[in-house]
């Protein structure tokens, strides 16, 4: 079934279009919150609460055609408010490798790591703004009227962004860094 029939029908109080249309997305917009809280258990608890924001909401939507749009609007709102009940600390495992791998798995490693502790340096408002724009592949246009801002703080959000990965990622290259982490 198409997905603006399933929205339609949900708009109309359809429980089992609205249960499709959330198996539908669901992952998408977990795999979205997940990018932009860092966190499995915050994005688990923003996406629960857009599906129940876009159940509440879903008769207001004008266009069915502009469902998914819409329903990233809301997703990021729910990040947004998950993001400022944030735990000050909290503890993100990863699977640790054996240190007789190869050197190249190592470095990526490493790399990955830098960018992690990067991003999570970023706002909440700059994570969202390039989740959007490099994962979702959304032009600055599009994120701008996702998140019903204007287009220029989009750009500026990303600029940013980008410039404090960067900045943290040189940072983590200086002298002694990489050494003391190893």
């Amino acid at each position: 079934m198409d997905l603006t029939d399933l929205v339609t029908r949900a708009q109309d109080g359809d429980e089992q279009a609205f249960a499709s249309l959330a198996v539908a997305v669901g992952n998408r917009l977990h795999a979205v919150s997940k990018r932009i809280l860092r966190d499995a258990d915050l994005a688990e608890d923003a996406t629960q609460q857009a599906l129940l924001a876009m159940w509440r909401e879903l008769p207001q939507l004008r266009d069915p055609g502009r469902f998914e749009a819409w329903s990233y609007r809301v997703l990021v709102r729910a990040c947004y408010a998950e993001g400022k009940r944030t735990r000050a600390w909290a503890p993100n495992l990863h699977r640790v490798i054996d240190i007789a791998s190869s050197g190249d798995q190592l470095a990526s490693i490493w790399d990955r790591d830098q960018l992690e502790r990067g991003f999570r340096r970023l706002s909440i408002d700059q994570r969202a703004a390039v989740v959007l724009h490099y994962y979702l592949d959304q032009t600055p246009d599009e994120i701008a009227e996702t998140l019903g801002v204007p287009a220029g703080t989009i750009r500026s959000r990303l600029f940013y962004a980008v410039r404090a990965l960067r900045a943290a990622i040189e940072a983590d290259e200086r002298p002694g860094v990489r050494e003391a982490v190893q």
